[in-house]
């Protein structure tokens, strides 16, 4: 069901015209446009094409990619929907499309630079620009989801409030975000993060908007010693954040092992460390 932001009327159908007061987003290059872009907020857009560049030749991206498609799986085996927000350039998206190719995928995005880049990759999945704390569905998706995007937005309560609102009942919400306080990096920095999470605090705020937690474990767990040396190590020399998540020489090594820390959460082990956090809840 759509909601008007303007009215806060639910409607259907397959118009975003609002039958109560007529509100309408404009639209640009067939995306509807739900707020003001954020592209002059001093966020580089160059970053959008880096990333659109590493994403395919990262092990991180990869092996993420594989863990989020198995939730998916795993968690809510007769979704037919699925909502992402803070899609960026669609590289989940796409993975997703390619692992479950029946399933309805929308995106919503800010920055225009990244729904460019998400357009050209994903032509066929509905893309809309949008701010997460102001979601214009209601009771719409079996699965809502944001991938290392709570840590961008201050009001991050709010996000998950309004999550909330587009999963349908019973539906379900799966987050990923970095962990680990103490981890805090040039990387951060550099990618305008708010904060790194503690698992107890993603919970309490996941619970607080009304969702039911049923899975949270860390991941690139086996890989934490390389991952806080790499920090240490730009504490000094500030490296390129991207070489976190880029080593050609490497990359397969690597990847096979995020391909075994993943069979070990498949087999239901919840890894109690790591640079990153996967929680599934469900909406009851």
């Amino acid at each position: 069901m759509k909601r008007c932001l303007d009215c806060e009327q639910r409607f259907d159908g397959r118009s975003w015209v609002c039958p109560g007061c007529g509100f309408a987003p404009t639209v640009l290059c067939d995306v509807p446009r739900f707020a003001a872009p954020m592209d002059d907020d001093g966020f580089d857009r160059r970053a959008f094409d880096r990333l659109a560049a590493a994403e395919h030749g990262s092990f991180w991206f990869r092996a993420r990619n594989r863990l989020l498609s198995w939730s998916v799986e795993r968690y809510f085996p007769a979704a037919q929907s699925l909502f992402e927000v803070g899609c960026g350039t669609g590289y989940v998206l796409e993975g997703l499309r390619r692992t479950l190719p029946a399933l309805r995928l929308v995106g919503g995005e800010l920055h225009s630079e990244g729904l460019r880049h998400a357009s050209r990759r994903m032509p066929d999945v509905e893309l809309l620009q949008l701010d997460a704390r102001r979601v214009p569905f209601d009771s719409e998706f079996d699965v809502v989801g944001a991938f290392d995007v709570l840590e961008h937005i201050d009001d991050d309560e709010r996000v998950l409030a309004e999550l909330f609102t587009a999963a349908k009942p019973n539906g379900g919400l799966i987050l990923t975000v970095p962990q680990h306080p103490w981890l805090w990096s040039a990387a951060d920095e550099y990618g305008e993060h708010k904060r790194r999470y503690r698992r107890s605090e993603l919970v309490a705020k996941t619970t607080a908007a009304g969702f039911t937690v049923r899975r949270v474990t860390s991941f690139v767990s086996l890989l934490l010693p390389v991952m806080v040396s790499v920090r240490l190590l730009g504490r000094i020399r500030r490296p390129d954040p991207f070489s976190e998540l880029r080593n050609s020489r490497a990359d397969r090594g690597l990847e096979r092992v995020l391909d075994l820390e993943r069979a070990l959460i498949l087999r239901g082990t919840d890894l109690p460390l790591g640079g990153s956090l996967l929680l599934v809840a469900t909406r009851t």
